[in-house]
């Protein structure tokens, strides 16, 4: 009886052992950076691209939408802080017949991954040039930098950040 015993023990903890052991290359195996960058790519276009289509599903998978959102464009007027100020601009502007979106080029995108996998960082330019009323508008080569997190399987935009070049300093 004793040697029964010892050997559900002894199998109980091999079991348990290898079970252990093979979590980390299971977790390791599912991780593929070539396609986490796809999808923080495919996000980082969304965010922008999507006014081509006005398909908002796109802008709104895109982005975390909540108060942690955050975007600052080359002007302080445009400052968005909370999701809800996206919502507003796609209803009040982009969706307007009077908005045309023409151009959504995205030039030099660098994606970095985090070690955990769970956060990404991007930059590149961006050519993002539309009409409104027939009247051309948008940014050529405007700087923009980015940082993603993965929540509940996607990828979303947290934090854009827009800029111009300023050499004068040079």
């Amino acid at each position: 009886m004793k040697t029964f015993q010892f050997f559900c023990l002894l199998a109980g903890v091999m079991l348990v052992c290898l079970t252990c052991k093979q979590l980390p290359q299971e977790t390791l195996s599912e991780f593929n950076p070539d396609v986490e960058r796809q999808l923080v790519s495919d996000a980082i276009h969304n965010s922008i691209c999507w006014a081509m289509t006005k398909d908002t599903v796109k802008l709104y998978g895109s982005m975390v939408q909540d108060t942690t959102l955050f975007i600052f464009h080359p002007d302080s007027a445009s400052t968005v802080t909370d999701f809800k100020q996206i919502r507003r601009a796609a209803e009040t502007t982009w969706l307007d017949d009077r908005f045309k979106a023409t151009e959504c080029n995205i030039k030099n995108l660098r994606i970095q991954l985090s070690q955990g996998g769970d956060v990404a960082w991007y930059s590149c330019f961006l050519d993002d040039i539309g009409e409104w009323d027939g009247r051309a508008i948008g940014w050529h080569n405007v700087r923009w930098t980015g940082v993603l997190e993965k929540r509940d399987g996607n990828w979303v935009i947290m934090q854009m950040h827009f800029s111009f070049p300023d050499d004068r300093f040079r």
